[in-house]
């Protein structure tokens, strides 16, 4: 389980990867700049132009170590990976599962809708004394609506689609005070709402940035315990897309993603200027940015904390692995429900 930790980030335009014995060797112009031993990777992901030899590529599909590509700007382009892995069984019960979802797509929601809460509560402990009394009633209000749709989601016999539509309005509530979140003295980082495909300012090319890096995290997760990352229950099914690595990210993503983006903003670490505007009106982060938030991350998914579930204290890295586990074990019948991780 600890080898989930460890992501190869490769950043560095121009750079080429090689095999050397059981070794994956980078190089930059002809110089060593690192090795990593295979057995101490799960993934390697690759930003831009990468050179990576073909013995490298046969090395990582034989060690089942996904090599993922994306632009030099983060979004994802193709993925190689081995033999495909799994109980059938298990891929069975989940493509069953898929036709009545309604539990599942509960527990997701009741995550998600909890952790959305526990991110604003948690900038009114931290920010409470600099809010005025508009900005403290609008945050405390949405965290009062959140609790509502927190509670009919568990205790309503509500359909799938009223389920898909609270964790919308959720959403839409979250985001409404996600400005208020911010304290950056720059301007250029204000929250607008959502934009994405492309990103139009630096805070949603931030998160869109953290998201790829989560559902790269959570589909990994799936395919080590053998579910079919395709499949969802939230999400609906759509050719090229992983649903059920998007389902999964979904109650980690206010805690995983949006705090960290908010951590580096709040505490300067990303200025306005780490961001470029291009003629397209898309903002990306420049390199050098793109590599504090890639370590930040990397920090992050260290940080432990006890897992509400299995009562153990695990490392926030582990946490994508051991709710497939659970997801798998519930789909098993091992498990009579799916338990949400909840950030506490």
């Amino acid at each position: 389980m600890k080898k989930l930790l460890n992501t190869l980030y490769v950043t560095t335009e121009g750079a080429s990867l090689r095999k050397d014995g059981e070794n994956l060797v980078a190089e930059v112009e002809g110089i060593e700049t690192g090795r990593v031993p295979l057995h101490m990777l799960s993934a390697v992901v690759v930003f831009g132009a990468v050179l990576i030899t073909p013995a490298l590529m046969a090395a990582l599909a034989s060690a089942s170590i996904t090599l993922t590509f994306l632009s030099r700007h983060g979004r994802f382009a193709a993925r190689l990976e081995g033999p495909t892995s799994g109980n059938i069984l298990l891929r069975r019960a989940q493509y069953r599962a898929c036709d009545a979802p309604l539990d599942i797509v509960r527990s997701i929601v009741v995550g998600k809708v909890a952790n959305q809460r526990a991110v604003l509560m948690r900038a009114l402990r931290d920010y409470g004394n600099e809010y005025v009394a508009g900005e403290r009633i609008m945050i405390t209000g949405v965290t009062e609506r959140l609790a509502q749709i927190l509670r009919r989601a568990e205790l309503s016999d509500d359909t799938l689609e009223r389920l898909r539509g609270s964790e919308g309005e959720a959403a839409n509530l979250y985001f409404s005070v996600f400005d208020l979140l911010i304290r950056s003295p720059d301007p250029e980082l204000r929250w607008n709402g959502r934009s994405r495909r492309p990103p139009l300012d630096p805070i949603n090319a931030l998160l869109s940035f953290l998201y790829t890096l989560l559902t790269h995290d959570c589909r990994s997760a799936l395919e080590s315990v053998g579910l079919d990352p395709a499949a969802g229950f939230l999400h609906r099914d759509r050719p090229g897309r992983p649903s059920l690595a998007l389902d999964l990210m979904e109650e980690l993503r206010p805690v995983f993603a949006d705090r960290l983006a908010l951590s580096l903003v709040n505490r300067r670490q990303l200025r306005a200027g780490d961001f470029v505007t291009q003629e397209s009106g898309a903002v990306v982060m420049r390199d050098e940015a793109r590599r504090t938030v890639l370590t930040a991350w990397q920090e992050r998914k260290r940080e432990e904390r006890i897992h509400p579930f299995i009562e153990e204290r695990v490392s926030l890295g582990l946490v994508p692995y051991i709710q497939a586990l659970m997801l798998s074990r519930h789909l098993r019948g091992d498990l009579d429900a799916y338990p949400p991780w909840f950030w506490k």
